[in-house]
């Protein structure tokens, strides 16, 4: 997907892409492929054995692991030199090592819900305009956002408070979620023919960050991925976060880092955090601040300014989707001084992209050399 289409003034909608260079452009995979992939991949690998429909238990207090295995109805206990946790976000092992006392952990569960609908195609054609992008209807507290799929469809995804008068609440009474789409969202309503079907029948998903420290039991455990840092989707980076995780890790092994897993909970900490705040971050400019006239001022601001000082300025954005190689709290920390830089240039109340025809590039140049130092990624 190279961009979204925002909505404008009048109800049509632009398109504000996410890069503006070559390969800029957000790839969706299916994870159940991916994982397929991976499995096939790890099979093939000497000295791997893989042992299907094995549920963790935890861990006892002398090191074991508890496993079911789900076929013989059996526990079993399982002991190992090392373990690397990898169980999700409703991790066993990272329950058991806080009940233990090991770690301190929390999983801040956010006050938004969500749930899923179908967009289906219309004669084998995508029904929205723009198929190959994500696209958002912003309300403030709530959005509505749809993402396309190979069949052309759409899985479109309603984000909005547990709670209060503008709820999943509120849409339980009868007849109330048809009304509230009538008003709110009639376009995506009406290509939902099988919306009160599908609002009675799917779930009502819950979402949360997953904070854990340290990640490591000495050098006997080590969690990563959503064990360790589940985070919100509003960033698309949870399996990208994870993967970045396996190279990390994998790399102080190969290089033989003499604690390798304290070294990976100590140096990957500070990333999983900022592309948890990032993630949240994200979800308040989605349903609010795309639809922002002084937002699209700013954002179009930020592709000229990385244009006339490329690997200097680079969108925070861009440096959290098309930059692996600059590390997560970097994004956060130059994003934080790009964005001051940007309310300093554009002033609260702007509303037109016109007002950057008379912008001080002089200003702005000096700006962006004596905050940004360039950055290497």
């Amino acid at each position: 997907m190279p961009g979204r289409p925002p909505p404008l003034s009048d109800g049509r909608e632009g398109f504000s892409p996410y890069g503006q260079f070559e390969g800029e452009v957000n790839q969706s995979n299916a994870p159940a492929e991916l994982t397929r992939q991976l499995v096939i991949a790890a099979g093939r690998q000497p000295g791997i054995r893989l042992n299907f429909r094995q549920r963790c238990l935890g861990m006892t207090s002398a090191g074991a692991l508890g496993m079911h295995d789900e076929d013989a109805g059996r526990t079993w206990q399982l002991v190992a030199e090392r373990v690397i946790g990898a169980d999700g976000a409703g991790s066993a092992l990272r329950k058991a090592l806080a009940a233990a006392g090991h770690v301190e952990a929390s999983n801040e569960l956010l006050d938004h819900d969500y749930k899923e609908l179908t967009i289906p195609p219309v004669d084998g054609r995508s029904a929205l305009g723009v198929r190959e992008a994500l696209h958002i209807w912003p309300r403030h507290n709530f959005m509505l956002i749809a993402l396309p799929n190979a069949d052309h469809s759409f899985t479109a995804t309603l984000f909005m408070p547990r709670t209060g008068a503008v709820s999943f609440e509120a849409l339980a009474a009868p007849g109330a979620a048809r009304s509230f789409f009538e008003r709110e969202f009639p376009d995506a309503l009406a290509l939902m023919p099988e919306f009160e079907a599908e609002f009675a029948a799917h779930p009502q998903g819950v979402l949360g960050t997953v904070r854990c420290s340290p990640w490591n039991l000495g050098e006997r455990l080590v969690l990563l991925g959503d064990a360790a840092h589940a985070i919100v989707p509003f960033h698309g980076q949870g399996l990208n976060c994870g993967l970045e995780d396996c190279r990390i890790l994998d790399a102080l092994l190969a290089d033989g880092e003499p604690e390798p897993f304290r070294r990976f909970s100590q140096v990957r900490r500070p990333d999983a955090d900022a592309i948890a705040e990032m993630s949240l971050d994200n979800y308040a400019e989605m349903r609010d601040a795309v639809a922002d006239p002084r937002h699209q001022v700013q954002r179009r601001l930020e592709l000229m300014l990385e244009r006339r000082h490329p690997g200097r300025f680079i969108p925070r954005y861009a440096m959290v989707m098309f930059h692996d190689r600059i590390p997560y709290s970097t994004a956060l920390s130059r994003g934080r001084v790009q964005q001051q830089l940007l309310d300093r240039l554009v002033p609260a109340g702007t509303r037109d992209a016109a007002f950057l025809d008379g912008l001080d590039w002089r200003q702005a140049d000096a700006l962006v050399r004596e905050q940004l130092e360039p950055i290497a990624g």
